[in-house]
């Protein structure tokens, strides 16, 4: 029972650690031919299975740790599925005494290039039932998965041979000689092939870590970035003193500089949420967008095609829906890029129009209402804080649409299709909104030490707090499209408000800039600071505290110190 028991485990790990060579030239053909990866299929699939009032529960916990946790969880499930192949084929084995290695190799490719096939046929199946696009082609699943196919069956069947059955057998041998002898050479099959298990993941390994990073971060190193974004940020800065923006002396405070500093999101700041972890790396080179649907003039248009049509800049929020009270998924950009209206005009639209689907190479899909994709200031932008898009935030074309959430200002895009209904993307067939106006909100960043003040620099210090002397409490508030006309803060958890004063915004679709401040009297070590906004048609934002499914959080934020 015990051999049997080693026999098993023994297939397991030698399926366990060829796994793990197979992974790592999956990785790098992604990385390199922009294949297939299974786990990456597999979280996908479970991404878009997952119900939206817990996806939204997992992001609120774990913020973009959830989907990287769910692509790392796929990775060990794809790892033990080929250890448990390696015990199917061990048992193949020796039920069909195959004791060549080609033989061995020929099964062992044939087995699991099947098994793998077919269950990288029903994932995709999966998603593309979902999202209603074909997002990768059967041909790229098959050719994809036949080298690191070939390298498990080439590595699993080195681990499993059988050389203790090419023994030489003495004639007759006494019985317990024989014994010691199988045991023996069977302990030195184990102990060599050990050895090579080592080395096989002391290689593999590695390659699965670095792989993995250069998946997760395809843009340039985070110092580089930051001091690129730091000079551009500092360049925004000064566009805006030129506009004769006057900053009221309230702002002066030099424990708001870095508040000032980052009313533009530097991109490497700006947050990210997708529906996979690997950001889609475009080659601009193939790249086209297409326009279809209900128009008389389809068009298929190049980068350079849109980037050489008339182009504007304008400052837009965008908020993340899934975005707490007090959260860090938003951030204010410069955005470039051509108005869409621009490009439908060149399509002619048809009468009946309701609903512009957006497509993106990633397989996400959503739809906007056609007067929203015929604003002004509905642009496909290709630049974003006066540089190119970074893989990570669009590159080379992606949607801002002032107003709507940012679940509706699709990356990545590839198709524009013109519809006669309206059209529920992909999170809105996982149960969110299909309106997605931006609810009032707004959030105390100094001081506490709330999620927000991570798309600050430099916040890192919390301002002292003691007393008889004046504490500044400053923030940002955001209406969408409706703008902000005041902000109200209490110090004593709601029951007086003081006025704050606000910094003129950006434009009418980003956040304010808001402050105010008190001095805290002697003897009173506790306060409950709390604010709220009103947009500019007169509405004071909600004291309901909702969580963020499936509309969008509401609430007060409120930090006690």
């Amino acid at each position: 029972m015990s051999q049997r028991h080693n026999s098993v485990l023994f297939s397991f790990s030698a399926g366990l650690v060829a796994g793990f060579v197979s992974i790592a030239i999956s990785i790098l053909i992604k990385l390199f031919a922009g294949g297939l990866f299974l786990p990456e299929l597999a979280s996908q699939t479970l991404f878009s299975l997952t119900p939206g009032e817990f996806e939204s529960q997992a992001i609120e916990t774990l913020g973009p740790l959830a989907k990287y946790s769910t692509f790392i969880g796929s990775i060990i499930v794809t790892s033990i599925i080929f250890g448990l192949l390696g015990i199917l084929l061990s048992k193949l084995y020796n039920k069909f005494n195959f004791n060549q290695y080609i033989l061995k190799f020929i099964s062992s490719f044939i087995i699991t290039y099947g098994i793998l096939i077919l269950i990288s046929i029903i994932l995709v199946t999966i998603i593309q039932f979902r999202s209603g696009t074909q997002t990768i082609s059967v041909q790229l699943i098959f050719l994809s998965l036949i080298p690191s196919q070939i390298a498990y069956g080439l590595i699993f069947s080195l681990f499993l041979r059988k050389s203790k059955d090419k023994l030489k057998q003495q004639p007759y041998p006494p019985p317990q000689q024989q014994i010691i002898t199988e045991n023996t050479k069977e302990e030195r099959y184990n102990r060599r092939d050990f050895i090579r298990m080592i080395l096989a993941s002391i290689v593999s390994i590695p390659i699965i870590y670095f792989g993995l990073n250069r998946l997760f971060l395809p843009s340039q190193d985070i110092e580089q970035q930051e001091q690129i974004q730091s000079n551009i940020s500092s360049l925004l800065q000064s566009q805006t003193s030129q506009q004769q923006r006057s900053i009221p002396s309230e702002f002066k405070d030099p424990a708001l500089a870095q508040l000032l500093a980052s009313e533009i999101t530097p991109t490497y700041l700006f947050y990210r949420i997708d529906i996979n972890p690997i950001v889609p790396e475009v080659d601009v080179n193939s790249w086209n967008l297409q326009v279809k649907g209900m128009v008389d003039n389809p068009l298929k248009l190049t980068y350079d095609e849109i980037k050489s049509m008339p182009a504007v800049e304008e400052f837009v929020t965008l908020e993340c829906v899934s975005n707490k009270i007090g959260g860090d998924l938003t951030g204010t950009a410069l955005w470039k890029g051509v108005r869409l209206k621009d490009i439908l005009e060149k399509a002619k639209i048809v009468p009946g129009v309701k609903y512009i689907v957006f497509r993106c190479s990633d397989g996400y899909d959503v739809g906007i209402p056609l007067d929203k994709g015929l604003m002004d200031e509905t642009i496909l932008a290709y630049e974003m804080n006066l540089a190119p898009l970074t893989s990570k935030h669009g590159f080379p074309v992606r949607v801002i649409v002032p107003g709507l959430y940012g679940m509706m200002n699709p990356k990545w895009i590839t198709e524009i299709e013109l519809v006669d209904k309206v059209y529920e993307g992909y999170w809105q067939r996982n149960g969110w909104t299909n309106i997605a106006d931006y609810n009032t909100g707004s959030s105390i960043v100094i001081p506490g030490q709330a999620p927000i003040r991570q798309r600050f620099r430099g916040l890192d210090e919390i301002p002292s707090f003691s007393s008889n002397e004046r504490v500044p409490i400053a923030g940002i508030a955001f209406g969408g499209d409706r703008g902000i006309s005041k902000v109200e803060v209490s110090t004593d958890g709601g029951k007086t408000w003081k006025t704050a004063k606000i910094k003129e915004p950006l434009s009418q679709y980003t956040w304010v800039l808001w402050t105010a401040g008190f001095i805290p009297k002697e003897g009173i070590d506790n306060y409950k600071i709390v604010v709220r906004a009103t947009d500019k048609k007169g509405k004071i934002q909600t004291s309901e505290v909702r969580k963020p499914f499936p509309d969008g959080a509401t609430g007060y934020h409120t930090i006690s110190m």
